[in-house]
C-alpha cells in the first residue's frame, strides 16, 4: 500500500456534482493498493497514519497525531500512485492491484482507520472520476509505503 498524506484544514470529494466525502481539519489520504496488499499492510498503515505526529503542539512543533487532535480523515482511492513512468511517455499501472482486489482492500483500510479511533473517516467513491479539493495546511505532505 502507498499513501500520500496531506495535513489539511478541510477537504472534499465531488462526483458528478455531488459531494460524496468531506472533512474539516485532519488528513487527506490518497491510497494506492498493490496486488499483494492484505490485512498486515492494512493494520500497519492504519496504525501508522492515525498515530503519525504531523499536527502542531502548543509550541508549534509537529508533535500531535490525528487521534491527539481529534482530526478527521478523507480517504481517496488512487491507483495512479503505482504508475511507473520510467519507460516511454505513458504510465504503466501494472503495479496497481486490479479493482476486484483494490476495492475491498480500500474499504477495509477505511474501516481499520475508524477502528483505530479516528472520529470521522470520509471516503471518495472507488472507481469514479472524482474532483478532490483541499486546503493543505503547512503545507505538510508525506509519502508512506507499507
Amino acid at each position: 500500500m502507498r499513501a500520500v498524506v496531506q495535513r489539511v484544514q478541510h477537504a472534499r470529494v465531488v462526483v458528478d456534482g455531488d459531494t460524496v466525502g468531506e472533512i474539516g481539519a485532519g488528513m487527506l489520504i490518497l491510497l494506492g493498493v498493490a496486488p499483494g496488499d492484505g490485512p498486515e499492510q492494512i493494520r500497519w498503515l492504519s496504525n501508522k497514519l492515525s498515530g503519525l505526529r504531523i499536527f502542531e503542539d502548543d509550541d508549534g512543533r509537529m508533535n500531535r497525531s490525528l487521534l491527539d487532535v481529534g482530526g478527521e480523515a478523507l480517504v481517496v482511492s488512487q491507483f495512479t500512485l503505482y504508475g511507473d513512468v520510467r519507460k516511454g511517455r505513458r504510465p504503466s499501472f501494472v503495479g496497481a492491484a486490479p479493482p476486484e482486489h483494490a476495492e475491498p482492500t480500500y474499504e477495509a483500510f477505511c474501516d481499520a482507520l475508524a477502528a483505530a479511533g479516528v472520529r470521522t473517516v470520509a471516503r471518495g467513491r472507488f472507481g469514479a472520476h472524482m474532483e478532490v479539493s483541499l486546503l493543505n495546511d503547512g503545507p505538510v505532505t508525506l509519502i508512506v509505503d507499507a
